[in-house]
């Protein structure tokens, strides 16, 4: 059966001396797996849309649940800047590896399309990385079903005071419930406002927002724990992206003396 789905390309492997099987996060078809005869030829018309980050329409064709084979495609947007630049390139890597292991075969995608799609777009306009990862992340636990709660304390429902966070347990605690979690952290005022704000917002509707580099290092500690102790997720692609930041602060640190 032949189909055209609009995707996103969030993954790439070799298969055999001149073949590939790409993953794409679809609108309508959730996750899908395409093989791609003769993509690393240096002549191949499918070689440019299949790059990764590459926002196209794709037909292919696909009997029973299997892989598909693609048939032709056309792209909508190629995303080039995310991959010229070694930075984006790692932070579009992360989404794209967060897309690819919290996403179920059988699930829908119409949530993390339009998410996903929002996230590299964003990324190439110069959005600052770090809030714009903060948020997705948000997002994906959401969807997962993990997000921290962040509005009220878990046990006793208080809103205002001071607050710590709890990855083990999933949200923040009062200060006199902080007993139920001895290992839980302190949150500042700033960051969980922040935190707050992701929990409701879609990242289509993110706008310019400035924030002090100590609240972004606070918000990647936070997200970072979730999406490991919640998701149980340590994904190449966020390990990689932590040591271009240490290179970077270390890079800057020389650069200040």
């Amino acid at each position: 059966m032949l189909y055209r789905v609009e995707g996103i390309i969030i993954r790439s492997m070799d298969y055999g001396e001149g073949n590939k099987i790409v993953t794409l996060c679809t609108e309508t078809h959730g996750k899908i797996g395409i093989f791609v005869r003769g993509a690393k030829k240096p002549k191949s018309r499918h070689g440019a849309m299949i790059q990764p980050f590459t926002y196209g329409e794709y037909s292919f064709i696909r009997n029973g649940t299997g892989l598909g084979t693609l048939n032709q495609g056309e792209i909508i947007e190629s995303n080039h800047k995310l991959r010229e630049d070694v930075f984006l390139a790692a932070y579009a890597a992360y989404g794209c590896e967060m897309v690819d292991k919290a996403l179920q075969e059988n699930e829908t995608g119409r949530f993390w399309f339009d998410q996903l799609k929002a996230f590299l777009s964003f990324l190439g306009e110069g959005r600052d990385p770090v809030v714009l990862t903060t948020l997705f992340e948000m997002k994906i636990l959401q969807a997962t079903g993990y997000a921290p709660q962040v509005d009220a304390c878990i046990f006793s429902g208080e809103t205002e005071g001071k607050f710590f966070l709890s990855p083990g347990l999933g949200g923040i605690l009062s200060e006199r419930e902080r007993r139920q979690d001895p290992a839980a952290f302190a949150i500042s005022p700033g960051t969980l406002k922040l935190l707050r704000l992701f929990s409701r917002l879609d990242i289509r509707r993110l706008g310019n927002i400035d924030v002090k580099d100590s609240t972004k290092a606070e918000l990647k500690k936070i997200m970072d724990a979730f999406m490991e102790v919640q998701l149980g997720l340590k994904l190449k692609s966020r390990r990689f992206l932590d040591q271009l930041d240490k290179y970077e602060t270390s890079l800057q640190n020389h650069v200040d003396e």
